[in-house]
């Protein structure tokens, strides 16, 4: 269900709930691609919740436009959302939902893509969550300033034409206690959705995905 929650600064958001089936054994913050707070994301979301986690998928491009939900085939007005984002302001927002889970009890984690996985980086560095994990994230150097405060777990396709082989090389050597897998795949093989989709690659990254946080989270 779509809920609101209001970040430090007062800035109301819309925050997609999907409530953990069974016993509750912590929170997901899932942040998202370009592309906003897609069906084929609720449906990840839906996933994790199977295996007890309560999850939050935070709207943050509703500082830049509100209620957006950009289509895959038009990924140049996600990408204009996004560059018109501030980071600082987004992790406000992710901070907010990670907050709200925590009040539910439970240790919390992020799981990222794409643009999202980049910002899994940034709350591994600097919100006190137990894990973050990123699919194929992106625009690694600006996260190349400090170090992990929590444990970190990624994962990209070696054709991934979004982070060439020695961009995610440099952050490799500057975050070395991140874990990183690599897989004959190109950008997106983890979205269903998209033509990209490598469904192998895909459930193998999601194993490790749910065996990394089954240890840090419970």
């Amino acid at each position: 269900m779509m809920t609101q929650t209001k970040a430090a600064d007062g800035h109301l958001f819309d925050c997609w709930i999907e409530p953990a089936k069974g016993e509750r054994k912590g929170g997901i913050v899932i942040l998202q691609e370009i592309f906003g707070v897609t069906d084929q994301l609720k449906g990840v979301a839906a996933t994790y919740a199977a295996l007890g986690y309560e999850v939050a998928i935070p709207a943050l491009f509703d500082r830049q436009e509100r209620n957006v939900v950009v289509p895959f085939d038009k990924g140049p007005k996600g990408r204009d959302l996004m560059l018109a984002a501030k980071l600082d302001e987004t992790m406000v927002d992710v901070a907010a939902a990670v907050a709200a889970l925590a009040e539910n009890g439970g240790k919390v984690g992020v799981i990222g893509f794409c643009w999202g996985g980049g910002l899994a980086i940034r709350a591994a560095q600097t919100l006190d969550i137990a894990a973050a994990v990123a699919f194929y994230g992106t625009r690694l150097p600006q996260y190349l300033d400090r170090p992990l405060k929590a444990p970190m777990q990624g994962h990209w396709g070696t054709q991934d034409d979004h982070v060439p082989a020695d961009m995610l090389a440099e952050a490799q050597a500057y975050l070395p206690q991140m874990e990183v897998h690599t897989y004959t795949a190109g950008h997106a093989f983890a979205n269903d959705a998209r033509p990209s989709y490598v469904p192998d690659v895909a459930a193998k990254a999601h194993a490790r995905t749910q065996a990394f946080l089954q240890k840090h989270l419970g």
